[in-house]
């Protein structure tokens, strides 16, 4: 979702792009001034080969699950495959990197604490293997910048935009949609898609380098997210609260029951807890170092993708 929209926006500012693709096609359609081309991250000789002739390079891909099952491939993909993106910028001296790290880099959370760029990750059995993938991730960049690297790291809030509704945080909305009855009064921070790539391209064009920035519009509940997206949708509003006891007795029930089917848990001890958490996120510094930068309106946000799901929805 954040590729395929980042990649849009160069378009239409008139960049010429190269979008490496994995397995996920683009949502992008043709243009003169796109390349796509298939390639492994982890595969040190290709990532070496694509950045011939490249200036600029956007680090989007990642792995995101909450699963133990993952550790392994979160491994792999947040932190090998960001040593070689690294490494082989180095070795093409292009001109800039940006890397999309993750507010769950930043560790551990302290409930009331307004959480900015100088909090430090500390150990924690409390902390998520994912968080812990891209905090290693982050550190391959800070190792690039030391070696002389110009690069500038940032870390998003909850990403909202009209993905795949299945998976990601889109998910939520489909979740809604189909009538979920639950919501939890925790706190997280979000922020639209369109933000993210709009602050990433405006910190590519500057000259602002080995600087880490969090990426978030504004703090607000579960709650209040659930019930906008209800009433975009015209949907009834989430009616039954999560407790602490309860969000306990599913994860536990979701872990036995992936334990048979093989499949990722569609809520684990990190998500629930999560879940009931309250975080809040600063987005000061990037205002202090993009003055003119304006996020977008959350609740602006919600109606413009309920209506593009919606429309997905009833031309499917």
């Amino acid at each position: 979702m954040l590729g395929s929209e980042l990649i849009t926006q160069l378009l239409n500012k008139g960049v010429k792009v190269k979008a490496v693709v994995h397995r996920t096609p683009l949502t992008v359609s043709d243009h003169p001034l796109l390349t796509v081309v298939s390639g492994d991250l982890l595969d040190v000789v290709a990532v070496e080969e694509l950045m011939e002739e490249v200036g600029d390079v956007y680090h989007c891909a990642g792995l995101i699950s909450y699963s133990a099952k993952s550790r392994s491939a979160l491994y792999k993909i947040n932190v090998e495959a960001t040593a070689n993106v690294v490494n082989a910028c180095l070795a093409a001296n292009v001109r800039k990197l940006v890397h999309v790290s993750s507010i769950a880099a930043l560790g551990k959370f302290v409930p009331g604490k307004m959480i900015d760029e100088e909090t430090q990750w500390t150990d924690d059995a409390r902390n998520s293997a994912y968080g812990y993938s891209k905090y290693l991730g982050e550190m391959e960049v800070w190792r690039g910048v030391a070696e002389g690297l110009h690069a500038v790291v940032v870390n998003p809030s909850i990403i909202l935009g009209a993905g795949n509704w299945n998976h990601g945080s889109t998910a939520i909305f489909k979740n809604v949609y189909d009538g979920f009855k639950w919501y939890s009064e925790g706190v997280n921070g979000f922020v639209d898609v369109k933000d993210v790539a709009l602050a990433m391209h405006q910190l590519m064009q500057s000259d602002i380098s080995a600087e880490r920035f969090i990426l978030n519009a504004d703090n607000l509940s579960y709650k209040d997210v659930f019930f906008a997206i209800a009433d975009a949708f015209n949907k009834p509003r989430p009616s039954r609260k999560v407790t602490k006891a309860l969000a306990a007795m599913v994860w536990r029930l979701e872990h036995v029951k992936s334990f048979f089917t093989q499949r990722e848990p569609l809520v684990t001890k990190e998500t629930a807890h999560t879940a009931l958490a309250e975080v809040r996120f600063s987005h000061q510094k990037l205002k202090n170092f993009l003055p003119d930068f304006q996020y977008r309106n959350i609740q602006t946000t919600i109606t413009d993708i309920c209506n593009r799901l919606q429309h997905m929805v009833n031309n499917s």
